[in-house]
C-alpha cells in the first residue's frame, strides 16, 4: 500500500457528475483564487453582486415575521445587527437557530443567507432564526468577528422572552466561515460560562489556519475555495498573528486541545474540498473527548456544492441530512426538559 506523505499532492477525487457539469458552466473565473493583491477588488465585487434582500423581501408575502435589531456589542465595540425571522403566526416560545453566514470571514452578510435558511428549517421545524451581521476582515481582525457573535448570542438568550424563543433550546450554526465561527463560539461560551447551546451545526467549517492538511494540498487549484484563497482569508482575519504557534483556539478551533463539554455537533464536508480533512479531524477529536458528533463526507462534493448546484441529488441529500439532525436535536431537548411544577 502506498502511504504517500501529506506533503505530496495526489490526484483529486472526482467530482459528482451533476456538480462537475454545473461548475464547468461557471467557467474558469469561478476558480480564480483570492490573493492579498486582489482581495479589496473581490470584496467590492461580491458586495455589489451578492443579493441582499430587504425585510419586506424576507417576509415573503407574510409567511415570516422579520425584524432588524441593533444590540450592544462587546465592550468598546460597535453595536451588532441581528436579523430576527420566524414563521408568521406561531405562538412562542420557539426553538432558536443562531446562524452565522459564510464568506471566508471576508464576504457575506446576514440577509442573503436567510431565504434558504427560512425555507429549509424555519418553516418545517417551526423555529426562529437570528442571523448575525458580524464585522468582516481585514477591516476587523480577530477577535472582533467572534466577539460580535458572542455579544449577540448572550443578548439573544438574555432577551429570549421578548424574542419569543426558548432560551434552553438554542442551536448555533453556520456554513464555511460561519461554521468555524459557530465552533469557536461553542468553545468561547463554554469557557466563559455563557449560555449553553444544545447543538452546533457546522457545515463545511473553516477551522484550521495552518492550511496544511492533505486535502488542502490535494485540492490546491481544484476546489472553488482552495488553499491560496484560504491563506488569504486567514491572513486577513489574523494579521500579524497568522501562523503563530500559540494562536488561540477561539481564532481557529482546530487548535483546541480541550473539546470536552461541548454540545453535540453536526459536521459536514465534501470528499473533494479543501476543508475535508480538518472537518474529519474535528469530529474525531470530539469523539475522543467523549463528545457527540455526526459526520458526513459527501462523495464528489466540493466546497459549497449545494450553493452552486442546489438541485443536484447530492445537494438534496445533504440538506435532508442537516434537517434530520436538527429535528432530532430539538426533539431530544424537548424530551430532556424538566417538567414544570
Amino acid at each position: 500500500m502506498d502511504f504517500t506523505p501529506a506533503s505530496t499532492p495526489r490526484t483529486a477525487p472526482p467530482l459528482d457528475p451533476e456538480l462537475a457539469e454545473t461548475i464547468a458552466a461557471l467557467g474558469e473565473a469561478a476558480k480564480e483564487p483570492f490573493t492579498p493583491e486582489n482581495l479589496a477588488a473581490r470584496q467590492a465585487r461580491d458586495a455589489a453582486s451578492r443579493p441582499r434582500p430587504t425585510v419586506r423581501d424576507l417576509e415573503d408575502g407574510g409567511r415570516f415575521e422579520v425584524t432588524e435589531l441593533r444590540v450592544p456589542g462587546a465592550p468598546g465595540a460597535p453595536d451588532v445587527t441581528l436579523v430576527s425571522a420566524r414563521p408568521a403566526g406561531l405562538a412562542g416560545p420557539l426553538p432558536l437557530l443562531y446562524y452565522l453566514h459564510g464568506g471566508g470571514m471576508i464576504m457575506g452578510n446576514a440577509w442573503s443567507v436567510l431565504p434558504q435558511v427560512l425555507r429549509a428549517w424555519a418553516l418545517p421545524l417551526r423555529l426562529a432564526v437570528l442571523s448575525v451581521e458580524y464585522r468582516l476582515a481585514p477591516h476587523t481582525r480577530y477577535p472582533g468577528p467572534l466577539e460580535d457573535c458572542y455579544a449577540g448570542f448572550v443578548w439573544a438568550v438574555e432577551h429570549a422572552d421578548a424574542l419569543g424563543v426558548d432560551a434552553d433550546r438554542v442551536v448555533i450554526g453556520g456554513k464555511s466561515a460561519g461554521g468555524g465561527l459557530a465552533a469557536a463560539l461553542a468553545l468561547l461560551t463554554r469557557d466563559r460560562g455563557g449560555p449553553a447551546p444544545i447543538g452546533q451545526l457546522l457545515v463545511c467549517p473553516m477551522l484550521d489556519d495552518r492550511n496544511d492538511t492533505f486535502s488542502s494540498h490535494q485540492m490546491a487549484g481544484v476546489d472553488l475555495w482552495d488553499r491560496t484563497s484560504n491563506a488569504t482569508a486567514w491572513q486577513a482575519l489574523l494579521g500579524d498573528r497568522y501562523g503563530a504557534a500559540d494562536l488561540s483556539p477561539y481564532a481557529a478551533p482546530a487548535r483546541a486541545t480541550d473539546l470536552s463539554r461541548l454540545p453535540p455537533a453536526y459536521i459536514e464536508v465534501g470528499a473533494a474540498e479543501t476543508f475535508r480533512d480538518e472537518g474529519v479531524a474535528y469530529a474525531q477529536a470530539l469523539w475522543q473527548a467523549g463528545g457527540q458528533a455526526e459526520l458526513h463526507v459527501w462523495p464528489g462534493a466540493c466546497h459549497g456544492f449545494d450553493t452552486f448546484a442546489p438541485r443536484a441529488a447530492l445537494s438534496r441529500d445533504a440538506r435532508e441530512a442537516r434537517t434530520r439532525w436538527l429535528r432530532r436535536v430539538l426533539a431530544q431537548s424537548t424530551a430532556e426538559a424538566p417538567e414544570a411544577g
